[in-house]
This record gives C-alpha cells, structure tokens and sequence, in this order.
C-alpha cells in the first residue's frame, strides 16, 4: 500500500490534526499484528459487533475493558498441563497472549460481550445524546401582504 503524504492539507487546516494522523495510521499495518482474527458487524443502525477467534480461552482468561474511546480485549493463556506422562507432539492451536485495541467514535458504548464456539462477540451501541441529533427546523411562510413605510416628504 502507497504512503499518502498529508503535509500539504496541515499548513491550509486547523484543528484537523488527529484526523490526518488518524488517517496516516489506517495506512500502517497495527505493528504486523493479525493475532487473533477479528470481524466487525454492523448489525443495526446504530449498533455493531466484533466478533474475535479466541479458540482455547476461557472467559476468566479474557479481559475486556474501555476507556475513553478505546476498546482493549486481553487474553492470557493459564498454563496448562496435559496430564502425567503426555507430551505435545505438535502445537497447532496458538496458545500466546494477545492484547488488541479499537478505537470508537464518540458515544459509542460497549452493550454487552458473549464468548460462544470459541468467538467473542462484543456488541456495540451508538447513543446520541438528544442535543447533538439533527433537528429539523419549520420554516414559516412570509405574510401576503407586507406593510411598505414611506417616508413623508418635508416640505
């Protein structure tokens, strides 16, 4: 993927610096980080899910937690013994920590997480607050017929 450079939008806009940063970053890969897989719904108009392959976790190994617009998901393997006498001949199932993070748009909070068939799923909700909703505004009609004020002539 080609690097856009937006110096030239920085000298003729102000207050915009963390959109372009923000848009700089889309660019670059999160540190070459693909672990776990994750998919993002949306399932409403204003609801949304991420949905993350989190095979061999237990709930108690993974924590959830947002704060000021940014969603951290951890998962942290307990170690784990197979038993007397049995060895892993091979590890398929990764089985390392991981720590991923989601930026949220403004009012954007998080309903509920479910982990089911080895998916957790985190719901999200959008909730304007009334004052910011667009309003529609009546617009009212001119009366037929307007008054005309003249000036009397000084004589």
């Amino acid at each position: 993927m080609r690097h856009v450079d937006f110096s030239p939008l920085y000298r003729s806009t102000v207050g915009f610096d963390r959109l372009f940063t923000m848009l700089d970053s889309v660019a670059q890969p999160e540190g070459g980080q693909s672990y776990p897989p994750y998919n993002i719904e949306r399932t409403g108009e204003d609801s949304y899910r991420i949905s993350m392959a989190v095979a061999g976790f237990a709930e108690d190994e993974v924590s959830i937690e947002a704060h000021r617009n940014v969603l951290t998901i951890k998962g942290e393997r307990k170690d784990e013994t197979n038993g007397e006498g049995s060895e892993v001949l091979y590890r398929g199932i990764a089985a390392r920590a991981f720590e991923r993070r989601f930026q949220l748009a403004d009012h954007v909070d998080v309903v509920g997480a479910a982990l089911k068939n080895g998916l957790l799923h985190i719901d999200l909700k959008r909730n304007i607050p009334e004052e910011l909703k667009p309003r529609k505004i009546a617009i009212s009609a001119a009366p037929a017929k307007a008054k005309q004020i003249e000036a009397k002539a000084a004589n």
